[in-house]
């Protein structure tokens, strides 16, 4: 472990040396080109897509709201947003099938490069079960402490949890190196960032959330 966060460092001071000096930060917009998955014909979240900012109530739910990125962002190793949980659900195992309920989830979804391009007409469910995708969610929620890595009981090896912040309320401004992220939690460098989804969790402990998420940026 000591080596691969030495790596990890290593990169990451690479990535900033290599960056383009005052490399412009693009915008992600929660507009039309985001799409609900749902896993259950009974239950739907309520999104709202107001442009700079994603508004998120479940009641007793769950389900996924995704979009796929343009190829122009595949190299986004850095992310920036705001987020905000107003009622929350109580404090779960996310290691566990069943029972993982969480305030929210941002996900990134990585593909090896050629990969990526024969995906470019997958929807979400197909993105992240081929077999080398690696995604990456930070998590509002859970029974685990801020900086924890867990596996996720869905994905397997393709994916990772890293809590941000454990079950709770208030407003957080997050900051994410996404190369040093990927390398800890698979242990390889990151591949090409091919998809976002937001998922809120309310349906095993049959509670409330009232949260949401604004001014997303991505970098590269």
């Amino acid at each position: 472990m000591r080596s691969v966060l030495k790596l990890c460092g290593i990169l990451a001071l690479s990535g900033a040396l290599l960056a383009p000096a005052g490399a412009a930060a693009s915008t992600v917009r929660f507009d039309d080109n985001w799409k609900e998955q749902r896993f259950s014909f009974f239950s739907s979240n309520d999104f709202g897509l107001e442009g700079d900012t994603l508004s998120v109530r479940s009641d007793g739910t769950v389900s996924l709201l995704w979009t796929k990125l343009d190829a122009r962002l595949w190299q986004t190793r850095t992310a920036r947003w705001e987020w905000r949980v107003r009622a929350g659900v109580p404090a779960t195992d996310l290691t566990q099938k069943g029972g993982d309920d969480r305030n929210l989830s941002l996900y990134f979804v990585f593909l090896p490069p050629d990969i990526a391009r024969r995906a470019k007409d997958s929807d979400i469910l197909e993105l992240m079960d081929q077999p080398k995708a690696r995604v990456l969610m930070y998590v509002w929620g859970g029974a685990h402490a801020a900086g924890d890595i867990l596996p996720t009981p869905y994905l397997g090896e393709r994916g990772r949890t890293i809590i941000r912040h454990p079950a709770g309320t208030g407003e957080r401004r997050e900051s994410i190196d996404l190369a040093a992220d990927h390398l800890a939690a698979f242990g390889e460098p990151a591949g090409s960032l091919v998809g976002l989804a937001v998922s809120a969790d309310s349906d095993d402990t049959d509670t409330w959330i009232d949260a949401s998420i604004r001014a997303l940026r991505l970098l590269p």
